[in-house]
């Protein structure tokens, strides 16, 4: 009989470290890297055996963490109460989405966590879409703390980082409200509308420029919020951090800079490294976008019917 593929029989090591109680639910697993050097594989061996723990449930990605053993389903099953209701399913199925994702949000899934049949949810959300709008609208019903600031920019500023909040404790939000030219009948998420717009009435834009403005924000905060859901589902899948990953995919990264086919990009930070944070990256789009409403407001920008 042929023996396993080497990434099995390290996962195989791993699940028996899971299974006897020397890792824990929460413990972080052996990490790509540490596998590499643990094992003596390669990067990619390290990869596959994650992903195999990964698909049987046994380890999660946690963002700014790292691969962690999750919990069993029946710990993470909602204590008993009253019985079902639409509240406690709306707020279980957020839950479980900021920690899994809106790929593995199911209506199965949401009941196991219940510890009941996936016909008793029916009873009180009739669809997963449903689910999903529900979902959205009770994160919308937040509201941004403090007082309201003086001026359009710093009105304008205060609800795009308000909602870049939502996105970053949500990172399946960005997904879910995603089509701009078919939006959600969500009362809660056109009060944020009505806040953005509160802030540009009476500055002289048309309404055309209003609404536009309105839609550039939240598309830029929804593009950037993006990259959050799609980092922790690769991070789920292949069981590596972005720095993991980078390392991984140095000696391919190096041979294209130095084919001298990119000479800007491949100089541009000479010996210095670059990390993108996706929250810096919010903030230089925002800025550059609050300065270009301001040119509009001031008669710079160019002119719509």
């Amino acid at each position: 009989m042929a023996a396993d593929p080497p990434y099995l029989r390290i996962a195989r090591d791993i699940r028996h470290r899971i299974d006897s109680g020397e890792l824990a639910p929460g413990d972080r697993v052996p990490s790509t890297r540490r596998i590499t050097q643990e094992w003596d594989v390669a990067m990619a061996t390290a990869t596959k055996a994650l992903a195999v723990l990964n698909q049987e449930g046994l380890v999660r990605a946690v963002p700014g963490v790292g691969t962690v053993v999750a919990e069993p389903a029946r710990e993470r099953r909602v204590a008993p109460g009253q019985g079902l209701n639409r509240e406690r399913i709306i707020r279980t199925a957020i839950a479980f989405t900021d920690a899994e994702g809106l790929a593995a949000l199911s209506m199965r899934r949401v009941a196991a966590e219940f510890g009941t049949s996936t016909m008793a949810l029916y009873r009180h959300v009739p669809s997963k879409g449903e689910l999903v709008r529900l979902m959205s609208e009770a994160v919308f019903s937040e509201e941004p703390p403090g007082p309201v600031p003086g001026g359009w920019r710093a009105q304008l500023a205060r609800e795009a980082r308000w909602l870049w909040g939502l996105y970053e404790r949500h990172p399946w939000l960005g997904r879910a409200m995603a089509a701009l030219t078919r939006p959600m009948a969500s009362p809660h998420a056109m009060r944020y509308t009505e806040r953005v717009l509160a802030a540009l009435n009476g500055v002289g834009l048309t309404p055309y420029q209003m609404i536009h403005v309105h839609l550039s924000l939240l598309a830029h905060a929804q593009g950037v919020a993006m990259a959050i859901e799609l980092e922790a589902q690769a991070r789920q899948d292949t069981g590596m951090t972005p720095e993991e990953w980078m390392t991984s995919h140095e000696p391919r990264m190096d041979a294209i800079q130095t084919s001298g086919a990119y000479p800007i990009l491949s100089t541009l930070f000479g010996d210095d490294e670059f990390d993108l944070e996706l929250g810096t990256l919010f903030e230089f789009g925002l800025e550059r976008l609050l300065d270009g409403v301001g040119d509009l407001i001031d008669g710079k920008g160019v002119p719509k019917p």
